[in-house]
């Protein structure tokens, strides 16, 4: 079906909701369980995101479809407190892994967060000692423009979606205790995700060097304090 529609004139309005722009995704949220009791705001987020995005996507195209769904996921992850209502998954089937790892239930990566199951135990980071909300807020305050994600090139179609991805912000905030490099500190990987005939996701597995992304956050020198 994603390649039908892909390769077709079809408008976005005929996409499923899930694959279209985040905003469109947003608009509709009757009855959404927000974390925050709202939903979230983009705009301040979304100048850098427009600014510093290296690829331009044609609408409607297999990239565009699938970086949508991703972006959709992301959004849902962080934000919708109830999986239920992630529009971009199978809730019951759905399964999160990173470089091989433990496989994650939706209601697990809504419990511990992105950053916490993708980032583990570490000198850097310790994800025992976090919670959901404390993870946010520290990658939030460490990169207070943003850390923005695009989809760089689709290596296959579905059912099983390769591609690759990078992840990107400036380090312009403190993490714990470092102070900021003002740096652009950028993640690339290659994800796979199973859809299904409604291109909802059935599972994610994603492929990335996090120990760079931490050593970078830590090597401003000294911390703030000891």
């Amino acid at each position: 079906m994603i390649q039908q529609i892909a390769m077709s004139d079809s408008k976005s309005s005929e996409l499923p909701l899930w694959v279209q722009d985040r905003e469109i995704v947003l608009a509709n949220d009757e009855g959404v369980e927000w974390r925050e009791g709202q939903r979230p705001d983009y705009t301040y987020t979304n100048q850098f995101l427009h600014k510093e995005s290296q690829y331009q996507h044609p609408e409607g195209s297999l990239e565009a479809i699938a970086q949508n769904l991703v972006r959709t996921f992301e959004m849902e992850a962080s934000h919708k407190s109830n999986p239920q209502q992630w529009l971009s998954i199978v809730s019951d089937r759905f399964r999160m892994s990173s470089n091989g790892g433990a496989q994650y239930t939706a209601q697990e990566v809504a419990k511990e967060g992105t950053y916490n199951l993708f980032l583990g135990e570490s000198e850097q980071y310790s994800s025992k000692s976090e919670t959901f909300e404390s993870s946010f807020e520290m990658f939030h305050k460490a990169f207070p423009d943003g850390f923005l994600w695009e989809l760089t090139e689709v290596l296959s179609g579905p059912p099983n979606v390769t591609f690759k991805w990078r992840h990107w912000g400036t380090f312009s905030g403190s993490f714990k205790d470092y102070a900021p490099t003002g740096e652009t500190i950028e993640i690339v990987g290659v994800s796979i995700a199973r859809v299904t005939e409604d291109l909802k996701i059935e599972s994610l597995e994603h492929y990335f060097d996090n120990s760079t992304f931490l050593q970078k956050l830590t090597a401003g020198g000294c911390p703030f304090h000891s």
